[in-house]
């Protein structure tokens, strides 16, 4: 499954080569032995399994809910999940808090039948905070590092999103920008990002800086990627 684009891994699960289990398991255990050094991933989702497993009964018996059905996605750690993992823009301020519901963008997700596999690492409030010089880390998750030269600069605030996306932890990622944090990363990282028009994508359940300039924008290893999670998010 790795490097492949989410029509090559559609098709493989259509063919039963694959299952979303498999993939989602196989994703796990890329985390578990790389996410130590790349810190990449402030949180897995403990129920990612059990999803995988539902989107693969759903396909057997010919539901397919979407473009991304089974398809293991992360999220930037400021969009709000209403599950058992937490949203605190990496933040210590927030843990233990409850969100009242999916963001927009993760009800979109869920609804093409995406896997949440987990949250991406970031900037620390996105980078909206005092005395800020370290791009990629934050309280809860660490420095992220650059894959490709753990000592480079790996950009902020989607650090997270773009390396777990350019390694291979995930399928497709979602990370959020306001000035450069979805493009810089990719950058830096090797990946394809895209920040959409303003208000393209909603906002609602994203933690905020400024609603004149935020959007979530897809990050991804190819632009064919892109082009359907950005379909899917708008």
């Amino acid at each position: 499954f790795l490097e492949k684009t989410i029509p090559e891994l559609q098709q493989l699960m259509n063919s039963g080569a694959l299952s979303s289990f498999r993939l989602t398991f196989g994703y796990l255990e890329r985390i578990r032995n790389m996410n130590g050094r790349l810190r990449a991933v402030i949180q897995s989702n403990p129920l990612a399994i059990v999803t995988a497993l539902q989107r693969d009964l759903e396909r057997r018996h010919g539901h397919i809910r979407g473009p991304l059905h089974g398809i293991p996605v992360i999220v930037k750690d400021n969009i709000a999940t209403a599950d058992l993992m937490q949203t605190t823009a990496g933040s210590l301020a927030l843990l233990g808090s409850r969100v009242p519901a999916d963001s927009t963008v993760v009800q979109r997700l869920r609804a093409a039948g995406a896997v949440i596999l987990g949250k991406a690492n970031l900037s620390e409030w996105a980078n909206f905070r005092g005395f800020a010089p370290f791009n990629g880390w934050s309280a809860r998750g660490g420095f992220t590092r650059d894959p490709y030269l753990l000592d480079f600069d790996p950009c902020g605030s989607s650090s997270g999103s773009a390396v777990a996306g350019a390694t291979n932890l995930c399928s497709v990622t979602v990370g959020t920008e306001t000035d450069g944090s979805v493009v810089c990363p990719s950058g830096n990282n090797l990946c394809v990002g895209l920040k959409p028009t303003v208000g393209l994508i909603s906002q609602e359940g994203i933690i905020p800086i400024a609603h004149s300039q935020d959007t979530a924008g897809p990050m991804c290893r190819t632009v064919t990627d892109v082009a359907i999670m950005l379909n899917v998010l708008k």
